[in-house]
């Protein structure tokens, strides 16, 4: 049918699709994998790909239910099987069927059945039909002897033989032998009575279930036709999908500039940076230095003019010290050592820093606020600003790139578009539909032929076994009238009607048991046979799935045919496609595609060499070329700055003669300490004029530490710690300059020279990141036209449906009945050896026994 090429060849093409883009993608990031190996400079791995959400295949959901209960006629289906595992326990005869099917490729001739094969494959089935072949001869055998028997029974009768003479001899144990046939023949009855009750639950379960089989049609066909209904839709779904993959595609050429552009700076900036920052560092510096001149330059001024008033006063306390040790009341014995202890340390107060030799640091601040003139800061800033420029750099010029690559994924999605709507699915599917629909109104037309002939079937099985009922009734009816009219006192002559009556039904009912015992045992055996062996040769095989091995047999149908299947599909018998591989994956609800496994059908190389989305995007940006000499990370005129402050004259400055002068005391001693000792040794002294004085010089002393000495520590705390961040900055300062600009000019260099590995390389991280959004959608594709497209469920739901329908509702009951039917025929032979013997007991002789005392 038309239909199904067309929609075998769709979804064949998404495939392919998949599989021929899913290789190449795998092609080409071996190859990149290939170039970072070989290229030693290749460290950074391509930035992971951020997972797209294509959303969930619009699912179909059928109704069919493939499942049976038997309920509680289970057992007795259970019982039946268990009859023909006895009869027939040998395995499926798998190679022999094959054998057969092989052997007789071109039709079964009698005269061929001569040649050894053919014999040996004889006697090969019949060893496998062994049990059924006893059993139909024990069958055939009955039909055949039961007539002849019977007959032979009533002319021996009519002879009054065979006990037909009406005569009775009295015997002890007559009482005991009657209750015994009684007994016997009532437990026959009832084991009759259940096979007859067994066979009619058969009859009346195949009734019940073939309407039931109705619902099984119905619901096949409407999953078929949601199946039709709901394919075009999953193609169209997937087909949209391509959107979001393209979308996420556009989305990140729109923000080229700042993943690809922003990928390039992060790794030039690894070079870059550092260099920048270093010569940010040393415009600090020189701020710095400027203000460590500046603190120099004050800070001697203050020490300078701190000394010469310093120097003036402690030389007018010495003379002031002096003169007041002069004092008559000295030379007393008592005062005079502590007087001349005090006159000995008068030399103490004196300067011990000379400032006043230390070089000024005038023309290094001039000339280092000459360099400040240009604002160097700003000019690095600038090369910050350039250098991060490199996204809209990027941008710029790949815009007409970007511009193309646009073009193309439109023409790809117009191309898919396009492809898709050269096949009629839809108009197909609906002709499939229509097709479905005809045929559901076909199939219902002959429900009520099916109904009339299941009801012949039923009245037909019901008359058979009203057969048995029948003389089940007489002997139901023979045991109760004579049981009822026997009368031990009567003699077998004077036995009453009732008793009599008795009797006569249990030989009518004889008579009817030699009339239909053998017929119903020849439907038995026919029943058997056929019922038996569609168990044993299908249901069986079919529910095991033994039955899809032959017909999956290599070249079972043909010598040069390898599978039957795809060979009568896609007339491709090559193809690796079993039945029993399609059943499998259809009864999981797998694809249509997967489950005939279509992608090994088309070649559609030449559409996807017009579409495969990775070559062509890696073919458009390999002519992707980013120019960044246009970058300027430090103009003339800072490197000019940075060459004039290594020139300030910082570098000559006398900084071990300032470091000299600095780590000396101002004065020779702690005047502090001169102080508090002036004190006590005018403590020793007797009180009076001397003691008050120089306790007054010691008061005058501490006054000139705190209105000098203090100001000037500060003054030369604050020039020792600039003198020493001068001495740092300054060493070895042309060689850091030099370094800043031969950093600057290697990275200038590597922007403007070896920029192109960089953005070679980064260019094909962010095409790979590209490839990746659409192999995430040809991985999606190829899932869900294995899983979620076409799901084939009505497929295995309708050979579910077949083995219900034939096995369980036909097969078992079939089976269940003709095994009711063959157990009560079997007991009809029992039945009339009792018969016969209770009938004596019953009915009126015309003669007995008389005993003379």
């Amino acid at each position: 049918m038309l239909w199904t090429r067309w929609l075998v060849l769709l979804l064949c093409w998404w495939g392919a699709v998949n599989a021929t883009t899913t290789a190449e993608n795998g092609q080409y990031e071996l190859a990149k994998q290939g170039e970072s190996r070989a290229d030693p400079h290749r460290q950074r791995s391509p930035p992971p790909v951020e997972p797209l959400d294509f959303g969930f295949v619009p699912a179909a959901v059928y109704d069919t239910h493939a499942y049976y209960e038997p309920g509680a006629i289970g057992i007795l289906f259970h019982m039946v099987h268990a009859f023909l595992y006895a009869v027939q326990p040998n395995s499926f005869p798998k190679d022999l069927i094959v054998k057969v099917i092989q052997q007789n490729m071109g039709g079964i001739k009698f005269h061929e059945w001569r040649k050894p094969d053919n014999v040996v494959l004889l006697l090969e089935g019949a060893y496998y039909e062994l049990g059924f072949l006893v059993c139909a001869t024990i069958g055939v055998l009955f039909v055949v002897l039961v007539p002849l028997v019977g007959m032979c029974f009533c002319v021996c009768r009519c002879c009054e033989n065979c006990g037909g003479e009406m005569h009775q001899r009295q015997r002890k144990n007559t009482d005991c032998r009657r209750g015994f046939f009684t007994a016997t023949l009532i437990a026959t009855t009832i084991f009759i009575i259940l096979g007859v009750l067994v066979a009619y639950a058969a009859n009346h379960n195949m009734s019940s279930h073939i309407k039931n089989t109705r619902r099984f049609i119905n619901t096949n066909i409407r999953d078929l036709k949601t199946f039709a209904n709901n394919t075009p839709a999953q193609i169209e779904y997937m087909t949209a999908q391509y959107t979001t993959a393209k979308n996420k595609v556009l989305s990140e050429l729109d923000n080229i500039g700042p993943l690809l552009g922003g990928r390039i700076h992060s790794q030039l900036e690894k070079e870059v940076v550092p260099s920048l920052d270093t010569a940010l560092r040393m415009a600090g510096a020189m701020r710095e230095a400027k203000e460590a001149l500046e603190s120099v330059s004050s800070s001697l001024q203050v020490l300078q003019e701190g000394t010469d008033q310093l120097k003036d006063s402690l030389s007018t306390e010495r003379a002031s010290l002096s003169n007041t040790l002069s004092d008559p009341a000295c030379t007393n014995g008592a005062v005079s050592p502590s007087c001349n202890v005090i006159r000995s340390s008068l030399f103490q107060l004196g300067i011990n820093a000379d400032f006043s030799k230390l070089p000024d640091v005038d023309y290094a601040l001039e000339n280092v606020n000459t360099v400040l003139k240009t604002d160097l800061s700003n000019i690095i800033q600038k090369g910050y600003s350039s250098f991060n420029d490199t996204p809209r750099l990027v941008k710029e010029q790949t815009k007409n790139i970007v511009a193309g690559v646009k073009g193309m994924l439109d023409k790809i999605g117009n191309e898919i578009n396009g492809f898709t709507k050269m096949f009629p699915v839809e108009a197909s599917l609906a002709n499939f539909t229509i097709f479905l629909n005809q045929g559901q109104k076909n199939i219902e037309s002959y429900y009520a032929q099916i109904d009339q002939l299941d009801f012949y079937r039923w009245i037909g099985c019901v008359a058979v076994l009203c057969t048995v009922v029948l003389i089940l009734s007489f002997n139901i009816l023979g045991l109760l009238c004579g049981t009822c009219g026997y009368d031990k006192q009567a003699t077998p002559t004077t036995r009453g009607c009732l008793s009599n009556t008795g009797g006569n039904l249990l030989m009518a009912g004889v008579g009817f048991s030699f009339i239909f015992a053998w017929v119903l045992m020849a439907i038995v055996t026919a029943l058997f046979l056929i019922g038996g062996n569609v168990e044993k040769l299908l249901c069986e095989p079919l529910a095991s799935r033994q039955l899809f091995q032959i017909i999956d047999t290599p070249f079972l149908v043909h010598p040069a045919k390898k599978n039957f299947l795809p060979g009568m599909l896609f007339q491709n018998p090559n193809i690796d496609l079993t039945l029993g591989s399609m059943y499998r994956e259809c009864y999981d609800n797998n694809g249509l595609y997967h489950a005939l496994q279509l992608e090994t059908m088309f070649n559609i190389n030449s559409f996807l060499n017009r579409t495969v989305y990775n070559k062509d995007l890696a073919k458009v940006f390999d002519s992707v070329e980013v120019d960044l000499q246009d970058i300027s990370l430090l103009e003339q005129a800072g490197r000019d700055n940075l060459i004039n402050f290594a020139n300030t004259g910082i570098g000559i400055i006398d900084y071990e003669a300032y470091l000299a002068e600095v780590n000396k005391g101002i004065t020779l001693v702690d005047l502090l300490t001169f102080a508090v000792d002036l004190e006590g040794q005018a403590d020793q002294l007797p009180r009076g004029a001397l003691e008050n004085a120089l306790k007054g010089h010691a008061s005058s002393i501490r006054q000139i530490h705190r209105e000098l000495v203090v100001p000037m520590e500060q003054a030369m705390s604050t020039l020792n710690q600039s003198i020493k961040l001068l001495q740092k900055t300054s060493s070895d300062l042309p060689v850091k300059v030099t370094n800043i600009l031969s950093a600057l000019d290697a990275s200038e260099y590597l922007i403007s020279n070896n920029a192109s590995h960089v953005v070679k390389q980064e260019t094909k991280n962010y095409v790979q990141s590209l490839v990746g959004y659409f192999k995430q959608y040809t991985n999606w594709v190829h899932d869900s036209l294995i899983a979620e497209v076409a799901q084939c469920k009505p497929i295995s739901n309708i050979v579910d449906s077949m083995e219900i329908v034939a096995c369980s509702f036909i097969a078992d009951s079939v089976n269940t009945f003709w095994l009711g039917l063959g157990l009560s025929s079997i007991l009809l032979l029992p039945s009339i050896i009792i018969s016969i013997k209770l009938a004596k007991y019953y009915r009126r002789m015309d003669t007995e026994d008389v005993f003379e005392e």
